[in-house]
């Protein structure tokens, strides 16, 4: 428009300079004029503005399951989560997502770093990421997006146990709150396994304020592009959380999730190992008949973070980014809540692994996508990259879901791999998983028909060939790096 504004003042400048017989001058103008507009419209390299990067908001909850997706197969009662739920439908949301690891500290750093449990030997949260060589020299997202020119900022647990100090440009650690003076409040409760209302205003609590800081965050003036995190604590034990959330679910509106006498039968001694350690406080509860109380506890739990979550993409829908930044939500590990006989996390069962993971990116998602492939939090680093013009480091594992953004139907051979402890691995598709702790126990189940994975059908010759294709999609064991331990181990068992 200004160049037809130049035009056509060029031309009446032309046409006096034209009565006072200026007839060279005119032609001049003229010529000008379409030279300037000849400039515009084959896109003059002078004129055009540098493309505007996109901002990202990178939200993370800790022990988040996958009940609020609705597969009754998971969980049938009630779940008041309408912010997360919101979000999902704003975008893609994918329903089988799966973590690198189901512990805190090897998840995130997987994500973070772009490098898989298997080449860093992070598998537990008793690691030690600073020993390990592949990660000595690796740069993590939000490193590769400050070095970009973004501003950084993470407020809460986005991060565990992997140095991300100079990632962020501000940064406010997690930090667990008291707990309540007469815990614990359950007559089982041990440590970290108990529950209750918390003794805190909801304002005083710290996941209350890492969202207070995103907030802070939107509302001011950016002048570059920007990278925000927030991570949440909760669902992560204790569930202390103020009462009004615990009142959200009548206990007749609980559904324990079921459970089958013996399910360990069939599973090799290596995968019972790996629930020694909390099947007896599954029997507890269970003798106690406290289940559906424990089940009431980590929904209530789940809705004080979907609360702090709804409030940060409040900000954002009234702040002038909103529609140039695009928004990641996810869990960094799933949730047992007495399936096989175990409890939290720390198996390479469905539960333990499933995950949270939706994406909305302005110009590209089509609100209520949802995409049936079976993806990674793996897949994170190279998809934030590629939306915003980075170029991840070489090194980076996982694939970019973009081509899931744009069709969440299009085709896509399974990222979905998670490792555990010593080196123990397991993959699912569209209808099985696998899982190998050695050359000699392993489980296989058809998940197409058995959700629950109750029957180990791994001696089936029925599975031959589906049984082949899956050990063949997984790295073989001598390409796995020892678990690299830490002598202290980490405080926080996350």
């Amino acid at each position: 428009m200004k160049y037809l504004i130049l035009l056509l003042w060029l031309m009446e400048a032309g046409g006096e300079m034209n009565v006072k017989g200026t007839i060279m001058k005119h032609r001049l103008a003229l010529v000008v004029a379409m030279s300037l507009c000849s400039s515009m419209a084959f896109g003059a390299t002078a004129a055009s503005a540098p493309e505007k990067k996109m901002n990202v908001l990178f939200l993370v909850v800790d022990d988040l399951n996958t009940m609020l997706l609705g597969d009754t197969n998971r969980y049938s009662g009630k779940v008041v989560a309408p912010n997360i739920q919101r979000l999902a439908k704003s975008g893609v949301m994918f329903n089988h997502t799966y973590a690198a690891a189901p512990y805190c500290v090897p998840s995130r750093t997987s994500f973070l770093s772009g490098v898989r449990p298997w080449k860093s030997g992070i598998y537990e949260n008793q690691s030690a990421p600073s020993k390990s060589p592949a990660l000595q020299h690796a740069t993590s997202f939000p490193e590769l997006f400050r070095r970009a020119g973004y501003y950084t900022a993470s407020y809460g647990k986005v991060g565990h146990g992997w140095r991300t100090k100079d990632a962020w440009d501000e940064s406010i650690p997690h930090k667990r709150d008291p707990n309540p003076p007469e815990a614990p409040l359950t007559p089982i409760g041990r440590g970290e396994q108990d529950w209750g209302p918390t003794h805190l205003a909801e304002e005083d609590m710290h996941d209350t304020s890492y969202a207070n800081a995103a907030i802070k965050q939107l509302q001011k003036k950016h002048d570059r592009p920007f990278l925000i995190a927030c991570g949440l604590f909760h669902p992560h034990m204790p569930w202390y959380v103020p009462k009004k959330y615990f009142d959200m679910y009548p206990l007749n509106e609980v559904a324990t999730p079921p459970l089958l006498a013996n399910d360990l039968d069939d599973v090799p001694p290596l995968a019972r190992a790996v629930t020694a350690g909390k099947s007896k406080f599954v029997a507890s509860v269970l003798e106690h008949g406290l289940h559906k109380q424990a089940v009431q506890a980590y929904l209530a739990a789940t809705s004080y973070s979907d609360a702090q979550m709804g409030r940060v993409l409040d900000a954002l829908d009234k702040s002038p980014y909103r529609d140039n930044t695009i928004v990641v939500l996810i869990s960094d590990n799933g949730f047992h809540l007495g399936e096989k006989s175990h409890w939290q996390k720390g198996t390479l069962w469905e539960e333990a692994t499933h995950v949270l993971m939706m994406f909305r990116v302005p110009g590209l998602t089509s609100a209520g996508g949802v995409s049936e492939r079976f993806v990674s939090l793996q897949d994170i680093y190279p998809t934030l990259t590629e939306l915003c013009g980075l170029k991840p480091p070489d090194y980076v594992d996982g694939r970019s879901l973009v081509p899931l953004l744009k069709n969440p139907a299009a085709e896509w051979q399974s990222t979905a791999i998670s490792a555990l402890y010593d080196r123990y691995v397991s993959i699912r598709d569209e209808r099985f998983r696998y899982t190998r702790y050695n050359d000699q126990q392993e489980e296989f189940y058809d998940c197409g028909k058995d959700p629950h994975e109750w029957t180990n059908e791994i001696n089936n010759p029925a599975y031959a060939s589906a049984l082949k294709k899956l050990r063949a999609a997984v790295p073989a064991l001598s390409e796995m790096k020892p678990p690299i331990h830490s002598a202290k181990g980490n405080k926080d068992n996350e």
